[in-house]
């Protein structure tokens, strides 16, 4: 498990295609950042097995599955990428709870500056906005941001300077795609309630939902 706290940004060394899979080569910015062999590093937000090490270089390969729902099939030399180690037991928890599990790809749109943030609008799936709330909490390439506005295919994140300065957002570009990966409380919710809707009118489902909401104290 992640929080989206990114801890350093590494820049994609090495890229390998065998077959249908995926072998990266990662520098990361840090010196010291230790990664054992097996352990799980969040890259871009998608969590990845470090397989091996060489003159500071981590080794990661992505299979064909992860390569159909992000962005690393995309992944070329010179990259810039987000990099978090999982959160060891007794870790402080920060941020929110991230899987490294992505649920799609977003496009960002524009920006807008105010004060010292960003006001940062991106294009998503609308299927996944069904899983965002205002105020609520989204991973955008492995960042946990907080979202200031959700429409049906649109949101809009803010960005402090702090974050800006201390991932790949601060490079990211109009037009360019983000990994997105939903509250995971959501997904268990929106689940639960397919469950229970299923062959159900939208009245009824609405009705359902409502009495949830009820008994939850809403």
């Amino acid at each position: 498990m992640f929080t989206g706290l990114v801890e350093t940004i590494g820049t994609i060394a090495d890229v390998r295609r065998q077959g249908a899979n995926i072998t990266l080569g990662i520098l990361p910015a840090q010196s010291d950042f230790e990664v054992a062999v097996g352990a799980s590093v969040a890259v871009d937000g998608v969590c990845l097995t470090m397989e091996h090490c060489s003159s500071n270089m981590l080794f990661f390969t992505a299979v064909y599955e992860t390569l159909t729902r992000t962005t690393l099939a995309g992944a070329i030399r010179g990259k810039k990428v987000n990099l978090e180690r999982a959160l060891p037991a007794g870790g402080r928890f920060d941020g929110h709870m991230v899987l490294g599990h992505v649920d799609g790809i977003g496009t960002m749109v524009s920006d807008r500056s105010v004060g010292g943030g960003v006001m940062r609008a991106f294009r998503v799936p609308s299927e996944l906005t069904e899983l965002m709330a205002l105020k609520g909490s989204v991973a955008l390439d492995g960042v946990s941001l907080t979202i200031a506005s959700v429409e049906r295919d649109t949101i809009i994140v803010s960005l402090i300077p702090h974050t800006l300065a201390g991932s790949t957002m601060e490079y990211l570009k109009a037009g360019e795609p983000v990994n997105i990966e939903c509250d995971v409380i959501a997904r268990y919710i929106r689940h639960l309630l397919d469950c229970r809707s299923a062959g159900q009118t939208a009245a009824q489902r609405d009705e359902n939902l409502l009495q949830v909401m009820k008994r939850s104290g809403f």
